[in-house]
Parts: structure tokens; sequence; C-alpha cells
């Protein structure tokens, strides 16, 4: 660990819907710890305040704070609001992390960054070849963008709303135009036939959304899959892809890889012991 303090402490958050039972605090206070800087990590649920995301990301300014998460649903109304401090947000549509600065709000995505390090951890080389994804929304949009940079021969969009598979398919075209993008039936496949991956970037199987993105009885032999959803990290949909043998990455790991890249963000900072930040939040969890 460093033998050097930052110079003030940081106080953080997470602006979302459903997250009580997240472990972001603890992570971005063990971050915090290992780098010798007090961080505090509030969670901030915009419905229970009566209020709209824009007016909370406001008050979040207004206090003090140097930066925010942000998970679903606002992942994309982040994109929208806050000015990008990186092209790739522009782009994709969807933000999990803001920093105030003093020139305003910038939004960043570490689902993107966090998800390809993730990827390459559990994989390494291997591409990922054709991906069935499950959701397209804010974490949806992120690991799709992160699949063109991984250089997947095709990616197949599944969303309850077609609106949303059209405008991610055309944002990944002016990203990746050589990647081969179609939208799926708006029924999920129960036969994964084809396809080398599955991801599912729904909130389906986490606390508070039981069920599963895939139907009961779902066939086929994928060679990986993905699961967004890391509370509780046993779920349904975890439970069927490792039935049909396919290799599985954690939505834990993504939770980690890309909590380590927003405090850097914040901190201006970088991590030196991931390692050691890994152990203490598992022997908490």
């Amino acid at each position: 660990m460093n033998s050097y303090a930052m110079p003030r402490s940081l106080r953080l958050g997470l602006i979302g819907g459903n997250i009580t039972a997240t472990r972001s605090p603890a992570l971005h206070v063990t971050c915090g710890l290992s780098l010798r800087c007090n961080v505090t990590y509030d969670l901030i649920i915009p419905e229970e305040r009566g209020k709209g995301f824009a007016a909370v990301l406001a008050d979040c300014a207004a206090l003090g704070f140097d930066g925010v998460n942000v998970t679903y649903p606002h992942k994309e109304e982040a994109a929208a609001l806050v000015p990008a401090g990186d092209p790739v947000v522009a782009a994709m549509g969807a933000a999990n992390t803001i920093k105030f600065t003093p020139s305003g709000p910038r939004a960043f995505n570490t689902d993107h960054s966090g998800f390809k390090a993730a990827y390459h951890a559990a994989f390494g080389a291997v591409l990922p070849g054709r991906v069935l994804v499950l959701g397209t929304g804010g974490v949806g949009r992120a690991v799709a963008f992160g699949l063109a940079d991984l250089h997947a021969r095709e990616l197949v969009l599944v969303d309850h709303d077609p609106a949303k598979v059209e405008s991610l398919a055309a944002a990944l075209a002016c990203h990746a135009p050589l990647l081969k993008v179609v939208a799926g039936d708006a029924g999920t496949p129960a036969d994964l036939a084809g396809f080398d991956g599955v991801v599912n970037c729904t909130p389906l199987g986490m606390v508070g959304r039981p069920g599963s993105a895939l139907p009961e009885g779902v066939t086929g032999a994928p060679r990986w899959a993905f699961d967004a959803v890391y509370t509780p990290l046993e779920t349904p949909f975890r439970a069927q892809v490792t039935a049909l043998g396919a290799q599985f990455l954690s939505g834990y790991e993504l939770y980690f890889h890309q909590g380590i890249n927003a405090f850097e963000i914040f901190s201006d900072l970088h991590v030196t012991a991931p390692d050691w930040v890994r152990e203490i939040i598992q022997r908490g969890s």
C-alpha cells in the first residue's frame, strides 16, 4: 500500500433504485484505505426523496460530493444530462460514473472498461465470437460496446423495448462499423445453439427482481456466459448457463473492475494494491 496520505477526504455516493444490497460502499471505502484516504459513500434513491435524477444530482453537486456512481434505471439519463468526460460515453449513450470538477460534472462509463478488464482476466485473448445480449439498457449498452472492442464476431440484441435495440444497433454501427449486429426475436431464445456467448444485462435475478432472462428448459452449448447481476452471486441465469457447460463470468468481476476504475477517476490516483482491496472486501462479505 502507498505510504502517503491524500490531502483530503472523498465524499462519494451511488444514485439508483433497489440499491440497498449493493457492495459499492465497501469497495470504494477499501480503495480509500489502500491509499490512506478517508472515503464516505452514500446510497441515494431518488424515489425515496420524491425527486428526479437531475434534481438529486444537482443536490450532490451542491453538497460538495466529489463524484457519484449511477446505476439502474438512470444510466442513459446520466449520459444525456452530463457532458461526457470520455468520447465513448457520448457514443454509447450510457454513463455510470459522474465526477464533479471545477468546470462542472463529467460523465464516464466504467461498466465499459470494467467489463473488458473482467473478460480479459477470465478468458485471456480468446475472442467472444457470436454473442446473445439480453437487455439493451445502460449496462447492456456498455457491455455491447465492450464486446465490440473485444472483436466479437456478431451481436444479437434482445430487449422487450424494440426502440432500445434499434438505438443500440445504430450506436454500434458508428462505433464498430465492421461488427455484425442484428435484432433478436422479441421472445428470449429457448435454444442457444449457434451462440458462443450469452450475457444477461437485465436486472432479473438481482435482489428484489427474481427470475431469469432465459426461459426454463433452455438448451444449447454456449462456450461462455456473463451475468451483470452480482447480488446475489448465485442467480437462476448462472445455474442455467453453467448447466449447459458455459464458463461463467460473474457480475462480481464487473463490479470489482468498474469500481476500481471509478475510484481512480474520482480520486485522480492509481489503486496500486487491487489484490489487497479484493481480499479485504471478500473477507467482509
